[in-house]
């Protein structure tokens, strides 16, 4: 009787170890299958993540196609604008010089339409027979419609009245003389001429002290 008792327990024992050991086994198993449950998920997070990492890769490649896209247009557009600049350029520049050309050749047209009467008169008094007094009166109507023409084209003989000054008078020669006061214009070689305050010719002039 007490062997049954002892196999019994024995067998109490064992049944008790099994089912630690059961237990045991499952919570493993149960552990085994958690942590493969979170592989899984760590590996559909790492899938998603690099599906967002490639989508947003894909976006800032499809930014950067745009921004290229329209560099190349900003860039198209400037040199199409450099290439009119360069053409209005160019004919600006030949429109300047014919225009400059037209002022000139209308300047000199002026300038002869008043010295061509002059001339004229100058061929009829060489022609011309008579006396010198009637020679000396024509040379002088000659030289009165030279003048009148030089006012006509806004051209006046430079005055030395106010006395030297180097803007307008070159001195060729000075003298000392008491009888004069400072820098006054004794004698004028060679008159000169301006139109507005442009000088065409400056007198030469003697001027004392």
């Amino acid at each position: 009787m007490e062997k049954d008792k002892n196999d019994c327990l024995e067998k109490d024992l064992r049944d008790e170890k099994v089912e630690e050991e059961t237990l045991a086994q499952a919570e493993k198993n149960e552990d085994e299958e958690f942590e493969k449950i979170n592989s899984e998920d760590n590996d559909i997070n790492a899938m998603e993540n690099l599906k967002n990492e490639n989508e947003k890769l894909k976006n800032e490649n499809e930014n950067l196609k745009n921004e290229d896209e329209k560099l190349n247009n900003e860039l198209e557009t400037l040199k199409d604008r450099l290439v009119r600049t360069v053409a209005e350029y160019d004919n600006y520049r030949k429109r300047t010089a014919k225009e400059k050309e037209g002022i000139y050749t209308d300047a000199c047209e002026d300038v002869l339409k008043q010295m061509l009467p002059v001339l004229d008169n100058l061929e009829r008094a060489l022609a011309a027979d008579g006396s010198i007094d009637d020679l000396k009166k024509g040379v002088e109507m000659t030289v009165k419609q030279f003048n009148d023409s030089l006012e006509k084209l806004g051209v006046e003989e430079i005055s030395v009245e106010d006395g030297f000054d180097p803007n307008f008078h070159n001195a060729v020669m000075h003298i000392d003389d008491e009888s004069y006061e400072k820098n006054v214009v004794v004698e004028v070689f060679q008159r000169g001429y301006k139109r507005g305050d442009k000088v065409i010719r400056y007198s030469m002039v003697k001027v004392a002290n």
